[in-house]
């Protein structure tokens, strides 16, 4: 199991510094070929990541409080960078749909999830 930790977080790594990368921080030029490669290493990765985090299997109580807090952290996290990006985009009034989109689409999937989970497990 903590073979497969390790691994876990060395691509959770790795997909966020290419994430970085892709947001050119240091004003690189780089042709639309290097884009277009970290693009595709970056959705690689993240269906890498996306196989352990579905693979991930319960061991004891214990366990399953440790990932139910981890997903409700990623989740608080993300909504609220989210929520910032919307409020300072709305400052200078050019909201991305993409952040709207991505919002409503984590708190409709949080919601339906634990519909589905109180009626069946």
């Amino acid at each position: 199991m903590k073979n497969n930790f390790t691994r876990e977080l060395i691509f959770a790594v790795a997909l966020v510094v290419l994430a970085v990368l892709l947001l050119n921080p240091f004003h690189f030029w780089m042709p639309n070929i290097a884009v277009m490669c970290m693009l595709a290493i970056a959705l690689a990765l993240f269906g890498i990541f996306a196989s352990f985090v579905l693979k991930e299997k319960v061991f004891d109580e214990r366990d399953s409080v440790h990932r139910t807090l981890a997903g409700r952290n990623a989740f608080l996290s993300g909504a609220t960078v989210i929520v910032l990006g919307i409020v300072f985009q709305g400052f200078k009034h050019s909201i991305d749909p993409w952040l709207v989109i991505a919002l409503i689409t984590m708190v409709i999937v949080k919601i339906a999830s634990r519909i589905w989970t109180n009626n069946h497990l």
